[in-house]
Formats: structure tokens, C-alpha cells, sequence
């Protein structure tokens, strides 16, 4: 994919949930729609393989959907980890929260994972 057919995509998935950001406000639309409607294009424009289309096991995929990492002991279910294809050390994390839900009551679950991986915070505003 082409910088310019990244900006399409992008552009789109902005404009489709400006024209109908009242639905995905709406108490029924999740996490995981949220996840399927927007995140995961997002990162597939950006060049991600988010369906593993490489076909290879866990291990080696570039993005892992619900990883796991361990902080102060306990095991956390970040929504995706970011990673060279084949690499062990996760470049990100992602936490994915529907668009109702507002990052000021929530931005502390993907802060620990960031601070703890010594990695940037990635937040979605939508």
C-alpha cells in the first residue's frame, strides 16, 4: 500500500465517524466494534499485518491481539502489542476503548503497560 492509499483509508475511517459519531456513541457499540471498525484499518493502512495474512504462529506475527504482559506481578491483557515480525520485545502497546468512554477515567490501564515496556503511550481520541 501506497502513502497516499494509506491517506484514503485514513481519511475515510476519520469521515465516516464524523458523519455518524451519534452511533458510535450509542451504549450497544463496544470495544470490539470500535476495534473492528477503526483500529485495526488504522494500523493495516499503516502497513501493520493485523490478520496475520503472513500466516505464521504467534511467535513470529508482527501484531499480537490481546497480548500479555506481566506488571508488578499480575498478568495484563493489553488490547494488541506491536512487534517486528519475528522479534520478542513489543515496540507498543494498544488499549482500545469504545468511543463512549472517555480517556480521562481510563488513560491509566495503557499508561502501565507503556511505563512498565519503557514504550510511548498510544491513545485514540475518536
Amino acid at each position: 500500500m501506497t502513502k497516499d492509499q494509506a491517506k484514503i483509508i485514513i481519511e475515510k475511517l476519520v469521515n465516516r465517524y464524523a458523519e455518524q459519531q451519534k452511533a458510535y456513541h450509542a451504549a450497544d457499540y463496544n470495544e470490539t466494534k470500535t476495534r473492528r471498525d477503526f483500529i485495526d484499518p488504522f494500523f493495516k493502512a499503516l502497513g501493520w499485518d493485523m490478520d496475520n495474512e503472513q500466516d505464521v504462529a504467534e511467535p513470529y506475527r508482527e501484531v499480537i491481539h490481546e497480548d500479555k504482559i506481566k506488571i508488578q506481578g499480575k498478568v495484563k491483557a493489553p488490547d494488541y502489542g506491536f512487534r517486528l515480525q519475528g522479534a520478542k520485545d513489543r515496540l507498543f502497546f494498544v488499549e482500545a476503548k469504545k468511543p463512549s468512554v472517555t480517556l480521562k477515567t481510563n488513560k491509566e490501564s495503557s499508561f502501565k503497560y507503556a511505563v512498565m515496556v519503557g514504550t510511548l503511550v498510544w491513545q485514540f481520541l475518536f
